[in-house]
């Protein structure tokens, strides 16, 4: 007899958003019995009924029940195998009805997303799930047990991970429940754990935008959300740069509403939004209607693979027909088969602890989704493409290593700065972002390097002077001009080495496409040179004419090491 017989598995959550698609999910696979429930009977036994004959081979039933009152009473009455918890949301959960499922002897499955309810699960229930046998897995979601997985199976033979970068972009017409935007609304212009300069640091959830290129369905704007990913994949992987995790909505009034309300509330312009929770959930039946069916998931792995070589690796999912939402059950569903054969060990802990990337995605099959990988190799930085490798190899050992693709992405080390006096140097800097004057000033250089699908080299340049910011992006063009972009200006720079020095002249600037007279650009005068202990030492002074000074900023760096992974 098939070890799942016999056995029934109780949905809470089960008429909601991805509870539904979980039951009708597992109603296919036929062997045990599902229990459906709802605060509503009616709701509960309709949604039974109508899976139930689609799907004859398992048994489907529908109840009501109400968790605060009668929760581990119907579980003693009822007697399932396991609990999976679709509920939500989880940013304002308890551990309330985790100790009820597993005080009654039933594994339990949870769809949780909560940075905080994640981050505290074994602690405060392993116990109690060993002294009764039973698994409590949380998290067996898009995040953190699917993208832990992803980052698991990507980087599992590499030397060194610098970045992992992951968004999900769902659907504009996917169903979308009231739970799901007040989960957004607990975090929107609040500050959300990343994982940055190889260390745990915030930005601002939802207001942190970027676009991104999904495959399948091209430039999507996403924003910063609120997960446990910097958190768990930054120390357990040693990544040396960043670890980011964004959202973003298809429709694109949604996205910028979002982001409007993030940016007040960050600016504390705007109340707590919770009281807009309905508003958005009624709005989205508008919004829908010039979107499209098709989301999908991303993650940008950047670092050293096995040999050392500098390696860009993508893995994407695409759904398409609005099959998005079963993403996020694809794990608990996993988990389901894993437990029902007897597969998993007693205790409390994250999901992605018992899973392997294989096993979640063998559960997309009856779905239109397509799972895709590609990894892109750089033989050769911006800057030996530039020099040459003649001029390059002759470069002293630091900027070398500074600038060769297998180089660290984090440099720290300490600055003097000094800045313009008068008040339109000061308005320019400010804009730009350049740091306060000051000696000695501690200052983290990042460089996040990039080779896009048609193989073309560039780098991001963060450079942060005590907490200040600012960054540019470096590359040669295809006519082999060397730029670096600040904003909208893009500055043509010349790279002369000189003895055991590099010298970055100016050479042209533009606005856009548009070219600028020369004669009115920033004057630099910009050094790269090894000192006598062997450090990366850099002199950048930047001047207007009539202006006079803007900047000037000189120090040494040395590179960030990472710790071990874990």
């Amino acid at each position: 007899m098939n070890s799942q017989d016999k056995k029934s598995v109780l949905i809470l959550g089960g008429t909601g958003v991805f509870g539904k698609r979980l039951v009708k999910h597992l109603a296919q696979a036929g062997g045990f019995e599902l229990i459906v429930t709802s605060r509503s009977e009616a709701k509960a036994m309709s949604l039974a009924n109508e899976i139930g004959i689609a799907f004859p081979q398992t048994k489907i039933t529908g109840i009501a029940l109400e968790r605060e009152e009668n929760l581990f009473e119907t579980l003693q009455a009822l007697q399932p195998f396991i609990v999976v918890d679709c509920s939500g949301p989880f940013q304002t959960a308890s551990y309330d009805t985790a100790r009820a499922v597993l005080a009654s002897g039933v594994h339990l499955i949870d769809l949780a997303d909560a940075r905080d309810y994640l981050k505290n699960f074994g602690f405060e229930l392993n116990d109690l799930a060993i002294k009764n046998n039973v698994a409590g897995l949380t998290g067996a979601s898009s995040t953190p047990a699917l993208s832990a997985c992803i980052a698991q199976h990507v980087t599992k033979t590499w030397q060194r991970v610098d970045s992992l970068d992951y968004c999900i972009t769902p659907g504009g017409k996917s169903e979308v429940g009231q739970s799901v935007i007040e989960a957004i609304l607990t975090y929107v212009g609040k500050q959300v754990p990343v994982w940055r300069e190889g260390k745990i640091d915030t930005t601002t959830g939802w207001a942190d935008v970027q676009h991104v290129n999904v495959p399948g369905l091209g430039l999507r704007r996403v924003a910063a959300a609120e997960t446990l990913d910097a958190e768990l994949l930054g120390p357990k992987h040693a990544v040396s740069s960043h670890v980011t995790f964004s959202a973003g909505l298809e429709s694109k009034p949604e996205q910028w509403g979002i982001e409007t309300i993030a940016l007040l509330r960050k600016l504390k312009l705007f109340p707590d939004p919770m009281f807009l929770a309905p508003a958005l959930t009624w709005c989205r039946k508008l919004t829908r209607i010039t979107t499209s069916d098709r989301g999908g998931m991303l993650l940008q792995a950047k670092g050293l693979d096995k040999d050392g070589k500098f390696v860009h690796h993508e893995w994407s999912l695409l759904a398409r027909q609005d099959h998005g939402p079963n993403v996020p059950v694809l794990a608990a569903a996993a988990l389901v088969r894993k437990l029902l054969n007897g597969e998993v060990k007693p205790g409390a802990r994250l999901a992605y602890e018992a899973l392997t990337l294989s096993e979640i995605t063998a559960e997309t099959q009856p779905y239109d989704m397509s799972i895709n990988e590609s990894c892109r190799f750089r033989e050769q930085s911006i800057y030996e493409q530039k020099l040459g490798r003649a001029a390059f190899d002759e470069l002293p050992a630091s900027l070398k290593r500074f600038h060769s693709d297998n180089g660290e992405p984090v440099w720290s080390g300490r600055a003097d700065v000094e800045t313009g006096r008068g008040p339109i140097a000061k308005l320019i800097t400010k804009l730009f972002g350049f740091p306060a004057g000051g000696t000695q000033v501690p200052v983290v250089v990042t460089v996040d390097r990039k080779l896009d699908h048609k193989g073309k080299r560039s780098e991001h340049w963060i450079r942060n002077f005590a907490g200040k910011r600012f960054s540019s992006i470096l590359k040669t063009g295809d006519d082999g001009r060397f730029t670096e972009q600040f904003g909208p200006f893009v500055f043509e720079i010349d790279l002369v080495v000189q003895g055991q020095t590099i010298k970055m002249p100016l050479t042209g600037w533009r606005l856009g496409p548009i070219p600028l007279p020369l004669f009115l650009a920033p004057q630099s005068k910009t050094l790269e040179f090894e000192d006598d202990q062997k450090r990366f030492n850099f002199d950048v002074r930047l001047t207007l004419p009539v202006i006079g000074l803007l900047a000037h900023y000189k120090g040494w760096l040395e590179p960030q090491t990472a710790s071990t992974k874990i």
